[in-house]
């Protein structure tokens, strides 16, 4: 199963293509590393929310704009070895030595792939969500991922996948849990859907929610979900 290491940080706005280099400079090691892909999405339908969302998740300021990425490996084993070599590795501190964004704010994380349904390919937008589920619930929100997701590729995505934290670490500054307010045995769910465009995400999510199979129960607080769309600038 598909073992994701998912990020979200805050970028200022006028760093874009210096965020887009800086990133695919790292590409190259990644991959040599073992990772299979390498995501990173731009922040395009991003709203702010009652209790929890993504701006207040890496304290956003001003002009800054959210990203939502990922980088893909075919197990655990193998991000963790990655992650051992990438602190070692002289090019790695090379490359990170001037982040086009402020590091202490990104929140990271480490997610085994619960439900991963459709093919992909072709993706032009990306919707990003976080959920805190209660740790007993995870076979339900299992069978919901499969359900919605069926639902989702039915109305036009390309690919569905949701992934139960596995090595989610409190930070200094942010972290995935404060992003959602989790509280005592709550895991951390990283999710995306891949649309091949806006439009088609627009129109698919209008199906989607119109659908009477949409209307189930929840196995955990809807409302401290933080979700959000994205334009890739980066899948490698």
């Amino acid at each position: 199963m598909t073992y994701v290491q998912g990020f979200v940080a805050a970028v200022p706005a006028a760093n874009k293509d210096v965020y887009r280099k800086h990133a695919k400079d790292f590409v190259p090691l990644f991959n040599e590393f073992g990772a299979t892909r390498v995501v990173e999405a731009w922040g395009d339908d991003v709203p702010d929310g009652k209790l929890t969302d993504f701006r207040g998740a890496v304290k956003a300021q001003g002009d800054e704009v959210v990203v939502f990425s990922w980088i893909e490996y075919p197990s655990k084993a193998v991000a963790d070895a990655a992650n051992d070599r990438m602190m070692s590795d002289p090019r790695m501190r090379e490359l990170g030595a001037n982040m086009p964004f402020d590091g202490q704010r990104m929140i990271y994380g480490g997610f085994a792939s619960l439900a991963d349904q459709g093919d992909g390919g072709g993706m032009g937008y990306v919707d990003g969500m976080v959920v805190p589920v209660p740790g007993g619930n995870k076979d339900a929100y299992r069978e919901l991922a499969a359900h919605h997701g069926a639902m989702l590729l039915e109305h036009g995505a390309t690919r569905v996948v949701d992934a139960w934290g596995e090595d989610v670490p409190d930070g200094k500054v942010t972290d995935f849990r404060r992003a959602v307010q989790a509280a005592g045995d709550e895991t951390i769910v990283y999710s995306w859907v891949e649309w091949p465009s806006r439009e088609a995400r627009d129109a698919g999510w209008q199906k989607v929610m119109a659908d009477p199979r949409m209307r189930r129960e929840m196995p955990f607080d809807g409302k401290r979900l933080i979700h959000g769309g994205f334009k890739p600038i980066l899948d490698a």
